[in-house]
């Protein structure tokens, strides 16, 4: 890997987390509790705890999505970073680019 494609693949990895932790904003706001006083319907209120479950699971997927992209950056420096930890070929710039986390090429995958 070049160390133009490593500071391009470091800003790219800067602008996801950047991304994921605005979602994550977004998704704790929108998993608050919902307080009783609200008077809303049976129906809307059943509506309103579906979509705050389906916004927790998302709110879990994004902190763990931000927890491999820390961990993509923080690896970003090292020389063996971009490098299959199983068969020591390059991954493929297209793979680090959607899955910076990768450890693997897509055969050792």
């Amino acid at each position: 890997m070049t160390d133009t494609e490593r500071a391009e693949l470091k800003e790219r990895i800067q602008r996801s987390i950047t991304d994921t932790e605005a979602a994550i904003a977004e998704l704790e706001e929108l998993t608050r509790p919902i307080a009783p006083e609200n008077a809303i319907g049976r129906i809307s209120r059943m509506d309103a705890i579906n979509n705050k479950s389906i916004n927790e699971a998302a709110l879990q997927q994004a902190r763990a999505k931000l927890d491999k992209l820390m961990f993509a950056f923080d690896r970003c420096n090292e020389p063996e970073f971009g490098s299959c930890k199983r068969c020591g070929n390059p991954i493929p710039m297209g793979r680090l680019v959607l899955m910076p986390e990768s450890l693997f090429c897509v055969n050792c995958a």
